[in-house]
């Protein structure tokens, strides 16, 4: 038995096998992060809890293997990939703790930073680091790498704002610094290592050279090596052990909970673009500035600014600057608006002596300062977005000291001359001299690597040696600066971070080859390949934001790790390797199958991908040739097919009132078993049928008072209702979403319009989300044709009473059609007519994915709000998962995407609402709490 057979033989016996990776390549798959570095894990395993982990580092212990933790994936470094064990952790690692009234938070590493945020905004607080990866890093990663960001600066980085955490040592011993008895007793029992950091804390603090240049590198913003500072900021060795594992990189031990102090959350923010002549005349801005009230200065160079001037929304002024302007994006908080006034008066007025060509001026308006930050936002994204196929983009961070800002900037420019990386941009976190560059490297040729080995050869002297700067300010140390360590420490701070390591991990577990690493060529060893693999997805850099919106991320692949998978396949076919069709069997269920193709990623996506565009490709390839007959059947007729569906509702509902629910699910879903999952799966929540019949010739009156619009007692509107809602409807209410919707529009005053033929009409979704493209596309045009004619080409607007509906017609349509989803429509056309009395209950709220990628959520939320005393929007749910008819046909993405849903139903709460009848089926079943469309809300709410 081999070693890593072995360690999953002993591994089983206490977590469960599923959780349990080995297969290649989903290895490969969940072993992928940010960085430019491939290495495949043997083994990846998704722990739950506290006692897995202990667990899990004991058999490594055991048979001598390494092991590396990661949390999120987003890290750009390589700090959190292994060719060994790689310990991920389950989403049960995400609950927190408000303590002070906010004043502190105690966070597990599982919770995302975003979300830390968001418990801490009825405070008026949030957490110190705000790296820009922050709605999708999680806090094991944030408090390892000793992120920071645009407003934090090194006053509010984990490091500052640390109050006390968790330790899991490398020999299973636990330090809880928060715990007096915790500490008492990991000091007897660890006498010897607490001995040795009190000395290695005495030997710094004597060394003055080595003191010295560690108060200096740490004026700057710092994450190369080990937080040695914390050796002459402390005495007391439990505060030196916790600073010693902030930017640790997993390498020290695992950090299974974090209390931060909190930092105010202003209310009243001003930003202002200013541009100058120069680098030059920025840098001595920043300089003027660094006295002034500014909670950020972000500076861009010309080359930044011209990457993003064809951007919607960029100031017009962008596209006629040249290559030598400079910009500073500043950004001012205060408690109150006039405070705030104040202190944007003092930045300007200090800035008055520079010759500024163009600006912005300081403003509060949410769209404008929201267009601001996307010029920052969209520098790292622009060069993604250009680069050619096979490369990828690799974004370092480096800090000068602030009064040599401009001489760096200048000679790294100057080094992307030399090296012909003429796409290269410089920004950063000006005020702390922190630059970030970004440039694109191709690693399949020799002679590309051997460039950017010269690259970073010069960059690294340039930095450290000539300038005495950090090699990296907030990205952490990782494999691709780890060469390069002893250059900007010297011999004497090395020798010390070596003496940490071996202190803390003696057997050189824990995570090997990050921050400490022999080999001077580590840094050009195990790239990662970026085969072209489809041109939808070929722009990915593989960095993870997409991930928290994914709702099959749990079950099978997130998006990310869905294009790493099929790069691989295609590279493999490509190659004509024999193992092609394995990986391609895998492919079909993780990518295919189990992707809901919601398109929530691309919202996340920083250059624009949605993945199940890829996947709905993929699916309409199998029907090249020809559809299924009952597709064809289907779509010639349509009205017939919702009839079946109609009379077999009708017939369930039947058996549902004569038979037990529990012997209905076991006969029914038995005999799915027996069909190898071919039959749908049964729910005691599958809709009644719809027998609500919709009245006829609505057009004729409608073309009657077509002059009439302007007249309050002849408002139109055209009401479609889905296929879904025509032939079903939720089996507990009394009436039809159909008649609770024109009920609902007709008390607003509204003639209703319905469109012609309508029991054959449909927005092709059925067909589109299997890829039969054809007679999706089909059905939507007869759609769009039969809308056209009844809202008198454009002229009234048109309610679809459910969201995924709006979502398909709106990317299918042409003509100039104005199409609202329920929320959308309420709010816009419905409420200035209606009187809202919010129900005195508790209710829960799902915003479908549909609702989110159309941007409507917040008004979803509003009209929620107006008809209800409480509204409860359940946590970490994006998508419900059901997905068309995967609900029924592949229950196990609904069970997956929801699984956090029921824990979050209040006692006391007795109903949730949404706007799509399909994803209510769903919600319903795993809630515990009936689901219906919000529509039923505001019928209740109005009288």
């Amino acid at each position: 038995m081999g070693i890593y057979s072995q360690l999953e033989h002993a591994l089983v016996k206490r977590i469960d096998s599923e959780r349990i990776i080995t297969q290649q390549d989903k290895c490969l798959a969940y072993g992928t992060d940010a960085s430019f570095y491939r290495l495949v894990p043997k083994l990846v395993l998704r722990l739950k809890d506290l006692e897995e982990v202990l667990y899990a580092m004991r058999c490594c212990r055991t048979l001598e293997l390494p092991f590396t933790f990661r949390a999120a994936g987003t890290s750009l470094s390589g700090q959190a990939v292994s060719d060994s064990v790689l310990i991920t952790l389950t989403d049960s690692w995400r609950t927190h703790q408000i303590h002070d009234n906010g004043q502190k938070i105690t966070l597990q590493p599982g919770v995302i930073g975003a979300d830390a945020n968001k418990y801490l905004a009825p405070f008026s607080r949030k957490i110190g680091p705000d790296p820009a990866s922050i709605n999708a890093c999680k806090i094991g990663g944030i408090a390892a790498n000793n992120s920071s960001g645009m407003c934090c600066g090194t006053a509010q980085n984990s490091y500052q704002t640390l109050e006390s955490m968790k330790i899991v040592f490398a020999n299973g011993s636990i330090l809880d610094t928060g715990n007096p008895s915790s500490i008492k007793t990991f000091k007897k029992s660890n006498a010897a290592f607490i001995s040795k950091i009190g000395a290695l804390a005495q030997e710094t603090k004597a060394n003055h050279e080595l003191a010295h240049l560690i108060q200096h590198k740490y004026r700057l913003k710092n994450t190369t090596g080990y937080s040695i500072n914390a050796l002459v900021d402390f005495s007391d060795p439990i505060q030196i052990i916790q600073h010693l594992m902030i930017g640790s990189e997993g390498t020290l031990g695992f950090i299974a909970e974090i209390t931060y102090n909190t930092v105010e959350e202003h209310a009243n923010k001003a930003s202002a673009l200013l541009v100058f002549e120069n680098i030059e005349q920025a840098s001595q801005a920043v300089t003027v500035l660094s006295n002034s009230p500014v909670a950020a200065v972000e500076m861009m160079d010309g080359r930044s600014l011209r990457s993003v001037a064809n951007k919607p929304g960029m100031p017009k002024f962008i596209q006629d600057l040249n290559l030598e302007a400079a910009a500073l994006l500043i950004e001012s908080h205060a408690n109150d608006q006039e405070k705030l006034q104040q202190q944007c008066d003092t930045i300007l007025d200090r800035v008055a002596s520079f010759d500024i060509i163009e600006s912005v001026p300081f403003t509060s308006d949410p769209n404008t300062v929201a267009g601001l930050w996307d010029i920052r936002k969209g520098l790292f994204p622009a060069v993604g977005a250009i680069r050619e196929t096979g490369t990828t983009v690799i974004i370092e961070d480096v800090a000068f000291p602030v009064e040599h800002l401009a001489q760096g900037v200048r000679e790294l420019q100057q080094l992307f001359e030399k090296y012909e990386y003429s796409e290269g941009i410089i920004f950063g976190h000006a005020l702390d001299g922190n630059l970030h560059f970004v440039f694109t490297q191709g690693f399949e040729a020799q002679t590309e690597i051997d460039r950017y080995g010269q690259f970073m050869d010069e960059v690294t002297q340039l930095v450290a040696v000539k300038y005495q700067g950090s090699l990296k300010a907030e990205h952490g140390t990782g494999r691709n600066m780890a060469p390069y360590v002893e250059l900007e420490w010297g011999q004497q701070g090395y020798r010390l971070m070596q003496e940490i390591k071996q202190l803390f991990d003696p057997q050189g577990l824990l995570n090997p080859g990050v921050i400490i690493n022999d080999n001077p060529h580590a840094h050009l060893s195990d790239l990662k390949p970026m085969p072209k693999a489809d041109e939808l997805v070929d722009r990915c850099i593989e960095c993870g934001f997409c991930e928290p919106v994914c709702p099959s991320r749990t079950l099978s692949l997130s998006p990310r790790q869905r294009i790493v998978l099929y790069r691989e396949l295609q590279q493999q076919k490509r190659d004509g390797k024999a193992t092609a069709p394995e990986l391609e069997k895998l492919f079909n269920y993780q990518g295919i199958e189990t992707c809901a193709a919601t398109g929530l990623c691309e919202q996340r996506c920083p250059v624009g991908i949605n993945t199940g565009d890829l996947i709905k490709k993929l699916r309409s390839e199998r029907h090249t040739d020809k559809a299924p007959l009952i597709a064809h059947w289907t779509h010639k007729h349509f009205s017939t097919s919702t009839k079946l569906v109609k009379h077999g509702l009708t017939i369930n509902h039947i058996i549902s009132k004569l038979l037990p629910n529990d012997l209905i699910s076991k006969v029914a879903n038995g005999t799915r078993r027996l069909s190898g999952q071919r039959l749908p799966l049964w729910l005691p929540e599958i809709p009644n049928a719809n027998h609500h019949k919709l009245p006829m010739d609505t057009q004729k009156q409608a073309q009657q008072d077509r002059f009439k619009i302007a007249d309050v007692q002849h408002r139109k509107v055209v009401y479609f209702p889905s296929c879904i809602s025509r032939t079903s409807t939720s089996n507990h209410t009394q009436q039809a979403l159909t008649e609770v919707t024109m009920s609902l529009i007709t008390k607003a005053g509204f003639d209703i319009i319905l469109p012609k033929d309508l029991d054959n009409q449909c927005c092709g979704m059925p067909y589109k989300s299997k890829g039969l493209n054809q007679l999706g596309d089909s059905k939507a045009k007869d759609l769009e044709d039969s809308l056209w004619q009844a809202s008198h080409q454009g002229l009234y607007p048109i309610l679809m009473d459910t969201s995924p509906c709006v979502k398909q017609s709106l990317a299918q349509f042409t003509k100039p059609l104005h199409l609202f989803e329920p929320s959308e429509f309420v709010m816009r056309h419905v409420t200035p007519h209606l009187n809202f009395e919010p129900i005195n209950e508790t209710i829960m709220l799902h915003v479908t994915c549909s609702t989110r990628t159309l941007g409507l959520e917040n008004i979803m939320v509003e009209l929620a709000q107006r008809c209800a005393k409480k509204v409860i929007i359940p946590e970490h749910i994006q998508c419900c998962g059901w997905a068309g008819d995967k609900g029924f046909n592949t229950p196990e993405l609904n069970a997956a995407a929801l699984a956090p849903l029921k824990e979050q139903v209040p006692v006391h709460c007795r109903r949730g609402f949404s706007n799509s009848l399909t994803c209510e089926i769903g919600l319903s079943h795993h809630s515990g709490v009936p689901y219906q469309s919000i529509l039923y809300l505001v019928d209740e709410a109005t009288g």
